[in-house]
Order: C-alpha cells, then sequence, then structure tokens
C-alpha cells in the first residue's frame, strides 16, 4: 500500500471514531488514574514485604 493511500484510509477511520465528550473523558481520566494509583501502592506494599521477609531470612 502506498503511504498516500494509507494516510486517506487512516483519516477516514478517524473520521468514524466516537470520540468521548467532556464528563466522560473525566470519568476515564480519573479511573485511569485511581487504578494508576492502586497498582502502585499495591506493588510498593508488596515490594516492601518481600524486602522484609528476605531480610529476615538472611540477617
Amino acid at each position: 500500500m502506498k503511504p498516500v493511500a494509507f494516510l486517506k484510509n487512516v483519516n477516514r477511520e478517524m473520521k468514524k471514531v466516537s470520540w468521548p465528550r467532556g464528563r466522560e473523558l473525566t470519568r476515564y481520566t480519573i479511573t485511569v488514574i485511581l487504578t494508576v494509583a492502586f497498582v502502585t501502592v499495591f506493588f510498593a506494599l508488596i515490594d516492601t514485604g518481600i524486602t522484609q521477609l528476605l531480610n529476615l531470612l538472611f540477617e
């Protein structure tokens, strides 16, 4: 496929996309931020726990 034809197809497909409205976008953004924060805290706690366990075993 030629680059120009590819870009025309991309443009045509992008017009079909249903973009989120303001309130919906805000909800999605908050959901992503909360999910990232939860996963960060979860892995930090797991990492701390494993570190403490290894310190107890090797001291």
